[in-house]
């Protein structure tokens, strides 16, 4: 076992998930007894609709977790050619990689339009980085007059300010939207995310997604969560005071805060390494970069007790 002299309980800080999850409401003994009925998935559909904001020429689609979308989109959607932006979440090269596409790391948006499939993660993990909807706009349009597709994940966009997702400018050929349910509403457990697509990719992606794949319990949290707009702008201006809490943490040990979003920051150092292991010694964990060996991410503590408890053990590093 790996750091057994640490100082129990843990302070997870390596993952960029809400550490003060939406109140699961009560879920009724026929979501956990029966198999969803088809009318309360499409409402829920409706409401993640609804709230992102898009138009009738798309739909959205429910599946569990977008990590299962990920996988899929390359068997769905085949490329020769795909480019991601920036270093992102490896996931996306990962599953394309796979699926026998040859993948090009680009620095610069306007590098992806000649690609058959061009990925960008918004804002990006780890380092924050956001691309205006406008300019996705436009390579989304570039990108649909070539016959070439665009995916935008947008798995933290729920956490920035208004206007920040392309959902409300989706067209109905050529560009796709991943959002995460997990990430925001602290409910990684419950395994939900959308794609939204234009009506022939959303029912190619329903129809591989499969019957039943969204449990009850799942669709009736979900409904519930994405229903509540109060809930979620209370929380993210929370997640955003907390992130500039956390940088002065940070900034206070002599590392520079590079990147991030309200719901993880990033930093970088010289000697991440040791500095990991320090962390790691004190109970406390993070996310390393074996290609970006100088950052180190963290993720926000949650309740009062748990800031005390980084506070105090942050001392001593």
């Amino acid at each position: 076992m790996a750091f057994p002299n640490s100082p129990e309980p843990w302070i997870d800080l390596s993952t960029g998930i809400n550490p003060i999850a939406y109140p699961v409401p009560e879920v009724s003994a026929a979501s956990w007894a029966r198999l969803p009925e088809e009318n309360a998935l499409d409402l829920l559909e409706r409401t993640a609709a609804l709230a992102y904001g898009i138009s009738p020429d798309v739909q959205t689609v429910a599946a569990p977790g977008t990590q299962v979308l990920i996988e899929l989109l390359p068997r769905l959607f085949p490329a020769k050619r795909v480019g991601i932006l920036g270093f992102t979440y490896a996931e996306h090269a990962k599953c394309w990689r796979a699926a026998g596409a040859e993948i090009t790391t680009v620095e610069h948006l306007d590098d992806l339009q000649d690609f058959d499939v061009a990925i960008v993660v918004n804002p990006n993990n780890p380092d924050g980085r956001l691309v205006p909807a406008s300019d996705l706009r436009t390579l989304a349009e570039t990108m649909a007059d070539a016959g070439r597709r665009l995916i935008v994940d947008e798995a933290f966009i729920d956490v920035m300010y208004q206007g920040t997702s392309l959902a409300p400018y989706l067209a109905a050929k050529g560009t796709l939207l991943l959002r995460s349910f997990g990430k925001t509403y602290g409910l990684a457990g419950v395994r939900l995310g959308f794609a939204v697509a234009g009506h022939e990719d959303a029912a190619l992606i329903r129809q591989a997604v499969g019957l039943w794949a969204i449990s009850g319990p799942a669709i009736a949290i979900g409904s519930k969560a994405l229903d509540d707009q109060a809930w979620l702008e209370a929380t993210r201006e929370r997640l955003i005071s907390d992130a500039v809490r956390l940088d002065s943490v940070l900034q206070k040990k002599g590392w520079t805060v590079v990147g991030g979003t309200p719901l993880y920051r990033l930093v970088a150092c010289d000697n991440a390494a040791s500095v990991f292991q320090r962390l790691a010694e004190a109970g406390i964990l993070v996310r390393a970069f074996r290609d970006r060996p100088h950052w180190l991410r963290f993720g926000l503590p949650g309740i009062g007790s748990e800031w005390m408890a980084f506070a105090e053990r942050m001392r001593d590093i």
